[in-house]
This record gives C-alpha cells, structure tokens and sequence, in this order.
C-alpha cells in the first residue's frame, strides 16, 4: 500500500536549527540523508519544498480565481517535504516514520488507488 509521510517543522525546529554551527547543522542533515538510505527500498519518491515564502496560493470559487503570495494558511507547522512509500500497511507506515530523524511532525496519508 502507498503512503505519503509530510514532513513539518515547526517553527521551534527552525530556530534549532538556524541556532546550529555548520557541523552541528550537517550531522543532522546526514541523519536525515541516512535514513533517506536506509529506507530507500520503500521510498518511491521524496522531494524537499521551498520555505513557505515561496508559495503562491491560488483560491479558486466565486468568480475569478484571486491568485496570492504565500501558503494557503498562516500556521505554526509548515509541510518541508514529503515521501512517498511503498509498505504493506499503516503500521508499517507508522514504524517508518517513527524512525524519522528530521522536523518533529509527520503527517501520513495513503494515497487513493485509481
């Protein structure tokens, strides 16, 4: 069965990790890239979004679309990334995510069959 796990920080976790020397900053990034690796027969594909400054949201409904700089939603937790897997169920998705050495909130979806 197919899941996404998003990846949130919050914005405790990003001043943690501003407040970091460069060597502390790349221990944890390799932590990160590590457990990319160790689960990389699971992983179909992941992919890093751009900080949430980057966002265009788009709402649509009511007439013209309004079209605006910035995430859908002012919040506390902002989505950083995303992979999708590959297991046999949710709890094999949970175990998955329970060994995440990234940002603190890991939100898991399955994915709809078509």
């Amino acid at each position: 069965m197919k899941y996404v796990l998003m990846f949130a920080e919050t914005e405790q976790f990003a001043a943690d990790l501003a407040a970091m020397d460069d060597a502390e900053r790349e221990r944890a990034y390799a932590r990160v890239g590590q457990w990319f690796a160790d689960n990389r027969e699971q992983i179909t594909r992941h992919v890093h979004l751009m900080p949430p400054e980057t966002a265009t949201t788009m709402r649509l409904g009511g007439g013209e679309p309004v079209v605006t700089d910035g995430p859908f939603v002012e919040g506390k937790e902002v989505v950083s990334g995303i992979a999708e897997v590959d297991v046999d169920d949710l709890d094999a998705a949970l175990r998955l995510a329970r060994s995440w050495p990234g940002c603190p909130l890991v939100e898991i979806r399955p994915i709809a069959s078509t």
